[in-house]
C-alpha cells in the first residue's frame, strides 16, 4: 500500500522545460476538409451523446451499475477525448467552455472522478490515471496550437497533484480512492501515457529517472516476437506482471504510447499490419496469443489507425480507417444515424465513436 505520508509531501510545482508543441498529436499532414463520414459522426455525437456536463457512455440509458459505467453515466475518459477533438478541430472557445464545465462536474481534489451519474449527481470516489493524463495533455496541446499560456500552470499543477497519489516515486498506478485514502497497487500498462509523463517528468533529474523506470516497466512487459504485445499490468508490490487476458483496446493503447515516444517495436507494427489487412483484430487475447474474445470493435481499428499515423504509415492508416467507416450507420431513419455501431444493436458507445472521430483527424 502507498503510504499517505509519501503522497502528501509539499514541493514547488516545476514547469516543463520542453515546448508544449511536442505533445501535439502527429498527423500525416494532408488533411484538407472534413469528410462526409466525419461530418455525420460529429453531428451524431453532438446530438445524441454530448451534454454540457460531459458525454453519455451510450445512447441507451440502461440504468447505472455499481461496477461498470453504462447508459447515461459520464466518464472522465470521454471528457479527455472530446477535448482532444476540440483541439484537433480548432474550436478554442468550445474547448474553454466545455473544460470549465467538466471541471465543475468531475473535479475531485487532486484528480478527476472517473465517473459521474447525472441523475443522482454522484461522483465516484476514484479516478482513472490515464484519463487524468489525457485531460492534462489536452490542456497543454490547447496552448501549443493556440499560441497561448492559458493552461500551462494549471496543467503542471494538476500533474503534480495527480503524481502525489498515483505516481508516487514514479510508480504509476491505476487509481486513487479519495474516500479510502488508498491507491491501487498495480499499474495497467495502457495507463502509462509515456509522452505526457516524459513531458512533465523531464523537468528534473529525479523526474528523468522516474520516466526511465516507467519506460522500462512497459518495455519489460513485452510478451515476445511471436505475440508482440504487452502484459496487461504490473504490480509494484510483487514486481510481477499480470497473466490476465488482454483487452485489445488497452493493448493497442500501449502500442500507441510506445509509438509516440519512438519505441514501437517493428514486430508489433508488423503484427498489427497483418491483423488489419486480414480484418482479424479481435477484442481479446490470452498472453500466449490465442484469441480470448472473438468479437471485433471499431475502436480497435481506430486505435490502429492512430498508431499508423504516429509512425507515418499512410497506407495502413487508410486501410484501418476504411474499416472504421464501414461500420457507420447510413440509414437516415435509424436513431443512431451517423454513429459507428452494429445496425442491429441500435446502440452506440462513446468510446468507439470518440476514438474513431479522433483517429479521423490524424490524416
Amino acid at each position: 500500500m502507498l503510504g499517505a505520508s509519501a503522497c502528501s509531501r509539499k514541493t514547488a510545482t516545476v514547469m516543463p522545460k520542453t515546448s508544449p508543441k511536442v505533445l501535439i498529436p502527429k498527423t500525416l499532414g494532408e488533411k484538407q476538409a472534413n469528410s462526409a463520414n466525419q461530418q455525420r459522426l460529429q453531428k451524431f455525437i453532438k446530438q445524441k451523446l454530448l451534454t454540457k456536463n460531459g458525454l453519455y457512455t451510450s445512447t441507451v440509458n440502461q440504468g447505472s451499475q455499481a461496477s461498470l459505467a453504462s447508459g447515461h453515466d459520464m466518464l472522465s475518459e470521454s471528457v479527455g477525448m472530446w477535448l482532444q477533438y476540440l483541439n484537433a478541430d480548432k474550436q478554442p472557445r468550445e474547448f474553454r467552455t466545455f473544460y470549465s464545465q467538466a471541471k465543475k462536474v468531475f473535479n475531485q481534489g487532486p484528480q478527476f472522478s472517473y465517473r459521474y451519474n447525472p441523475t443522482t449527481h454522484k461522483q465516484y470516489p476514484v479516478n482513472a490515471t490515464l484519463d487524468d493524463l489525457r485531460i492534462i495533455k489536452a490542456l497543454v496541446v490547447y496552448d501549443a496550437i493556440n499560441h497561448t499560456n492559458r493552461y500551462q500552470k494549471e496543467a503542471a499543477t494538476r500533474f503534480k497533484a495527480l503524481a502525489s497519489h498515483c505516481i508516487v516515486g514514479g510508480q504509476l498506478v491505476d487509481y486513487y480512492d479519495v474516500n479510502q485514502d488508498q491507491a491501487a497497487k498495480k499499474g495497467s500498462l495502457a495507463y502509462f501515457d509515456l509522452q505526457t509523463l516524459r513531458y512533465f517528468e523531464n523537468a528534473t533529474d529525479k523526474g528523468k529517472d522516474r520516466y526511465q523506470k516507467q519506460l522500462r516497466v512497459v518495455q519489460n512487459g513485452y510478451l515476445g516476437d511471436v505475440f508482440p504485445l504487452y502484459h496487461a499490468s504490473y504490480n509494484w508490490q510483487t514486481k510481477q506482471y499480470s497473466a490476465d487476458n488482454l483487452n485489445t483496446s488497452e493493448a493497442l493503447e500501449v502500442l500507441l504510447h510506445l509509438a509516440e515516444v519512438g519505441k514501437l517495436k517493428s514486430a508489433s507494427k508488423n503484427w498489427l499490419v497483418f491483423q488489419v489487412n486480414k480484418r482479424a483484430l479481435k477484442n481479446g487475447y490470452r498472453i500466449t496469443g490465442e484469441v480470448a474474445n472473438n468479437g471485433q470493435s471499431v475502436a480497435n481499428y481506430a486505435l490502429a489507425a492512430m498508431i499508423f499515423a504516429t509512425i507515418g504509415d499512410r497506407v495502413h492508416y487508410q486501410t484501418a480507417m476504411q474499416l472504421v467507416w464501414k461500420e457507420q450507420i447510413r440509414d437516415k431513419q435509424s436513431p443512431i444515424f451517423g454513429a459507428l455501431s452494429n445496425q442491429q444493436a441500435q446502440i452506440a458507445y462513446s468510446f468507439n465513436n470518440l476514438t474513431a472521430l479522433n483517429a479521423s483527424y490524424r490524416e
